[in-house]
């Protein structure tokens, strides 16, 4: 797919986690960080990766609150212990993710919206996230290439509701055929956003095909 390809869209939705940016350097190296500092230094950063990929796999209506990301970093920290439920750093915790220092920009992913915006597309962000995330993508300099923010904690739905894509795009005033959505959950963005009648593409960075509609990075498609 190019972008010549695409020619008759109007506007472009993003993703954010594992589309537009992704933990730094892996939510385990920054969990195992914040143990350490207060007093817990046995946590191997890979472990924890591990036992956090598989508690977010796990999980089940999870609401993005702050009381299911405790639960969460519970779960990482000791899947395996039934009474540990409270983490005494979470908070710690909590604020570090809220900052530009536990994140990293995709390289591909200022070039592309540079192209993007210069072609006169507009450009929205459709996201499950929580209170966090408009600081964050201003201090990482990304607010300023949108038009829209939704966000799961303020539109009160989460992907893959139509909901919040329909949301998206009123407020863009562009048609949902007209419109492009790009993340990285086959359920939660292709089918989410389809079912809104908006066009999708899978963008699946680590190269396991899953779709006939995607692509392993923005480059591809001409936006970088």
């Amino acid at each position: 797919m190019s972008l010549n390809a695409l020619a008759d869209i109007q506007a472009v939705t993003f993703d954010v986690g594992g589309t537009l940016i992704e933990p730094w350097p892996s939510v385990g190296h920054v969990y195992a960080e914040v143990a350490a500092k207060h007093g817990d230094h046995h946590f191997d950063p890979e472990i924890l990766n591990r036992q956090f990929a598989a508690a977010w796999r796990a999980k089940v209506n999870f609401d993005y609150s702050r009381a299911a990301w405790a639960e969460l970093v519970a779960k990482t920290f000791c899947p395996l212990e039934e009474g540990c439920l409270e983490i005494n750093f979470f908070d710690q915790l909590y604020d570090r993710f809220a900052h530009r220092e536990a994140w990293t920009v995709y390289s591909d992913v200022i070039p592309a919206l540079e192209v993007l915006s210069e072609r006169g597309l507009k450009l929205a962000v459709v996201s499950n996230w929580d209170e966090r995330l408009r600081a964050l993508l201003g201090e990482l300099g990304l607010d300023g290439y949108f038009q829209f923010l939704a966000i799961s904690s303020e539109i009160g739905f989460h992907k893959p509701s139509p909901v919040i894509f329909q949301e998206a795009i009123r407020r863009l005033g562009v048609a949902p055929n007209r419109t492009l959505h790009i993340g990285d959950s086959f359920r939660e963005d292709c089918e989410g956003s389809t079912q809104a009648g908006l066009r999708a593409l899978l963008l699946n960075r680590n190269g396991q095909r899953v779709c006939n509609e995607e692509v392993s990075s923005l480059t591809v498609l001409g936006f970088a």
